[in-house]
């Protein structure tokens, strides 16, 4: 396995035109991520970052507020810039909140790059080097499309964070590619898979004309696979959903979820390593911002998906 990652890690160097240097430089970059440390879905992001420390020879550092608390992220941003690291790699997962500890960071000489929430617009406003990650609309509207050409005019969307816009987004686009109004088909599901499976079920009673089902990752994913293999829904209805993880790729395989969109976290945090460490080194930086999803994963081709669910996938 650490071959095949180790060439799929080559590969993407290479593609940048970068070379991983022989021996490390002293660089250290700081990773700050918006997830509690319930969510199991970002150890992809840890993976990523690790590797990304190890083959570019370079001190990597993955922080977190443990509950999630926006507020308690920007004291953390604070506190990264104010150790002197090369480079911050962050989330920008409330604009509001975050950018004033952002520009600062940026201001005192931190390099930083905006990875995995916000937009490349909004990396350029908080002066940001690039942004890196999935255009949340962009891929819902996509995911709407598809399902519209699959016959689908009704869904539902399970949102577990509904305060944070770019999951809105998804939403939004998918309601927007089918052509309808999103209206209430959102659903304000929270983050426990009881409350999450109890919800879902009482939308699916009370609106048994639902055509499908669109869960925003794991966090919702998961519960609402149970729900529907509760209510004999499971493989009946329409099911896509946003990232991927152990319980979703099972769920894929077994014909209870049509296809999952795969943003490549994997590649949210390991290129912005990558490109960091070799702009210090060598002056050389990407001319654009870097979007590392969407693509659908379907039962096709499972194998390697299935093989790094949940680790590098």
């Amino acid at each position: 396995m650490k071959t095949s990652l180790s060439i799929l890690a080559a590969a993407a160097v290479a593609a940048l035109g970068f070379a991983a240097p022989a021996a490390a430089e002293g660089e250290k970059y700081v990773l700050v991520s918006h997830a509690p440390d319930s969510d199991s879905w970002w150890n992809t992001i840890k993976n990523g970052i690790a590797l990304a420390g190890e083959q570019m020879g370079v001190e990597v550092e993955y922080r977190n507020p443990p509950t999630g608390d926006i507020a308690d992220m920007a004291r953390i941003i604070e506190q990264a810039a104010a150790a002197g690291p090369d480079g911050i790699i962050t989330t920008l997962a409330d604009y509001d909140v975050l950018k004033g500890p952002i520009m600062d960071a940026v201001a005192s000489g931190v390099d930083v790059i905006i990875m995995n929430t916000g937009t490349a617009d909004k990396a350029r406003e908080v002066g940001a080097l690039m942004y890196v990650g999935q255009p949340e609309y962009d891929a819902g509207y996509a995911a709407g499309l598809r399902a519209k050409g699959d016959g689908i005019t009704s869904f539902l969307c399970v949102n577990h964070t509904i305060q944070q816009p770019s999951l809105v987004e998804r939403c939004q686009g998918f309601a927007d590619g089918l052509g309808v109004e999103l209206g209430e088909s959102m659903l304000d599901s929270g983050t426990d898979p009881a409350e999450v499976k109890n919800k879902v079920m009482a939308y699916l009673s009370a609106n048994p004309d639902t055509d499908a089902v669109l869960t925003l990752g794991p966090v919702s994913a998961d519960p609402t696979i149970a729900a529907l293999k509760e209510n004999g829904m499971a493989g009946d209805i329409y099911f896509g959903t946003f990232d991927l993880g152990t319980e979703i790729v099972k769920g894929i395989k077994d014909g209870v979820v049509n296809w999952g969109i795969d943003q490549q976290p994997f590649l949210q945090a390991y290129m912005p390593v990558v490109i960091l460490t070799n702009y210090h080194r060598y002056g050389v930086l990407p001319g654009n911002n870097m979007n590392s999803g969407p693509g659908f994963v379907t039962a096709d081709g499972l194998e390697k998906v299935e093989m790094f669910a949940g680790e590098y996938r």
